[in-house]
């Protein structure tokens, strides 16, 4: 079987143990399908320390494309030469224009509050029944009326030392989500440690030249899994019960295998079903995947998308 392409998934969250998982996704011509070909592990990797077994990998699979859930851009404050006035006065033109877009959001809000009251309310209480039949994807968290939620989040303020432009267009196309089903927030350096930071700037120094690296999530990977239909609320809501999580991972790879022409040999099946995070670094593949399919979302100018270089895939046509 000939090679077409190839693109690498590796979740890079962890503490002092480095538990990282690399999966390699690749496509033969021949069979007109996706093959997970490879799934590694640094702690099998005995004569190499973390480092030097991801730059052995990407050396060894000729890898051009990884993907990975580590920020690939730095905040504006880290490279801001201007006189600092604070976070609250802050006049970097990036800053300044991203709080003008949250402003402009907590004013049209505002506005229809003032307007009418009384339908606000009643919108408002609408908003906040169940609705077991409504999808969660109805409505986008920056579409009006916002959510409680999504206002506090606004009114919190983008941190010029903490976010990125990039952080606000996730909140404004998923944070209600991910709050409803992971119950966490998107910050773009909240789960990254010092140390990590550190780590990821000598790895790129050792990596070779060529080799593109993008930046994905594998929650909302999973929710635009669940946006096209792939798998179930519930598939996302077991991710997280003790007993269920197992199945719940097994169920959410056999519905890609299906719908996705991907194949998994029943070895590598059996990792990235017990390990949760080879489970993620197999997401993080699949986002880049979409991504060489010319299947993912395009993000607006003013969030820097070539510097970010964040992958939204979508699987609305599988």
């Amino acid at each position: 079987m000939s090679k077409k392409k190839n693109i690498a998934g590796m979740s890079l969250g962890g503490g002092k143990k480095e538990n990282f998982f690399f999966c390699l996704l690749e496509f033969f011509e021949d069979s007109q399908r996706w093959f997970l070909t490879s799934v590694h592990q640094v702690a099998d990797e005995d004569d190499l320390d973390g480092d030097e077994a991801i730059t052995t990998w990407v050396e060894k699979y000729g890898l051009t494309k990884l993907v990975v859930d580590f920020p690939m851009s730095r905040p504006p404050c880290d490279t801001c030469t201007l006189t600092c006035p604070g976070t609250k006065k802050c006049h970097h033109e990036v800053v300044v224009g991203i709080r003008e877009k949250m402003k402009e959001l907590i004013d049209e809000d505002k506005a229809l509050m003032t307007k009418n009251p009384k339908k606000y309310e009643q919108q408002r209480v609408e908003d906040n029944m169940v609705h077991y039949s409504r999808s969660i994807h109805n409505k986008a968290p920056s579409e009006h009326l916002l959510s409680r939620s999504f206002k506090r989040k606004l009114k919190k303020g983008f941190i010029p030392y903490w976010h990125r432009p990039v952080d606000f267009f996730i909140w404004k196309s998923y944070y209600d989500q991910l709050l409803t089903l992971f119950k966490v927030s998107y910050d773009s350096f909240s789960n990254v440690s010092m140390m990590l930071i550190s780590k990821f700037k000598y790895l790129l120094r050792h990596l070779p030249k060529d080799l593109e690296i993008y930046e994905s999530q594998a929650n909302i990977c999973l929710l635009e899994l669940h946006r096209s239909g792939i798998i179930s609320k519930n598939h996302i809501l077991n991710l997280f019960d003790i007993d269920q999580g197992v199945i719940a991972r097994l169920e959410i790879i056999r519905a890609i295998e299906k719908k996705l022409n991907v194949f998994i040999y029943e070895n590598d099946l059996e990792l990235i079903v017990k390990k949760p995070k080879a489970f993620e670094s197999f997401i993080l593949a699949l986002s880049g995947k979409q991504f060489l399919t010319q299947k993912a979302k395009e993000i607006p100018k003013w969030a820097m998308p070539e510097e970010v270089r964040f992958l939204i895939p979508e699987f609305s046509n599988p």
